[in-house]
């Protein structure tokens, strides 16, 4: 969950002009991208310091300062909540958010909550108060991915449509095989690169769905891996070999640092093995050189298949 956490509070700052016009669409006119924005994390964290059992939030919150095209500097407060969960006090924090920073910075507030969780019914969108005479309503904007129909967000062009295709792929775990999600995934990464999108931008949103879409399988996240490589190095063979290289760079930056690394690299080198044996032609010897086994352990994986 914590990952879950990382991806989104990452996904949101790396598109976070996208995220505006998506939700806001025509009033979103009204914001100076140009002076971009200011993520406000510490600030959020002083109005509301962690609670000490609770270190391992099922939420993200995000409180970003946007600046406005009128003549003075003026800017509005976004205030943006992820939601993964069901939570019968979640209205009501998200008042006490919306009131502690009206109060703090006395600027314009407006609230979203991205709701990721796969319970229909679940869609808090206001929170009342009531009591001998006094009363308060108060309402926020909310977003049900579970909701979202895909045809209609395949054909947008806003990067943040494919933030949200990739949630609606991780909500189908489960109920999916490990292949059939794959196929989804690369059907996606295909349609990213199709849209008229910044390369900044591609590589955030395709961090975002290597991993918010999590695979069981080793073979399956391998796979994947060689797959992404094949595409976005125009299927050479140059481009196998410089992903293999890469690989190997990353996993030597991780060396001493991740438990079980040895089992898990031996997982990884048959995984990878099994699909050049499969999808290519290379001699054993060349296999063995790529992958960075023996001629033996190649051969134990093919008599394996």
């Amino acid at each position: 969950m914590k990952r879950d956490d990382s991806l989104w509070k990452a996904i949101l700052e790396d598109v976070f002009d996208d995220f505006l016009i998506f939700f806001f669409k025509e009033d979103a006119l009204q914001f100076d991208f140009d002076k971009g924005f200011e993520f406000l994390d510490k600030e959020l964290e002083q109005l509301f310091p962690p609670v000490e059992e609770n270190h391992s939030s099922r939420f993200v919150d995000k409180l970003v300062k946007v600046f406005t095209k009128k003549g003075v500097e003026e800017w509005v407060l976004v205030h943006v909540e992820v939601q993964g969960y069901n939570d019968n006090e979640f209205s009501k924090r998200m008042f006490t958010y919306f009131y502690r920073i009206l109060d703090h910075y006395n600027k314009p507030v407006t609230c979203i909550a991205i709701f990721t969780d796969n319970n229909k019914n679940f869609r808090p969108q206001q929170y009342n108060y009531n009591f001998l005479g006094t009363e308060n309503n108060f309402s926020y904007n909310i977003y049900k991915i579970i909701d979202q129909d895909e045809a209609e967000l395949n054909k947008s062009n806003n990067p943040f449509a494919m933030v949200i295709q990739t949630v609606l792929i991780a909500l189908k775990k489960g109920r999916l095989k490990d292949e059939e999600l794959f196929e989804l995934k690369i059907e996606l990464v295909k349609t990213l690169l199709q849209k008229a999108i910044s390369k900044d931008k591609i590589r955030a949103i395709m961090s975002f769905l290597r991993y918010y879409v999590r695979f069981d399988s080793t073979e399956i996240i391998a796979k994947f891996d060689l797959e992404i490589s094949l595409i976005t190095n125009k299927h050479t063979t140059m481009g196998i070999e410089q992903f293999l290289l890469q690989r190997s760079k990353e996993e030597g930056k991780l060396e001493g640092k991740v438990e079980g690394k040895e089992e898990g690299r031996r997982e990884k080198d048959i995984a990878f093995t099994r699909i050049l044996l499969a999808q290519t032609d290379f001699s054993i010897e060349k296999i063995a050189n790529m992958v960075g086994v023996t001629v033996s352990f190649v051969e134990k994986v093919k008599a394996s298949l």
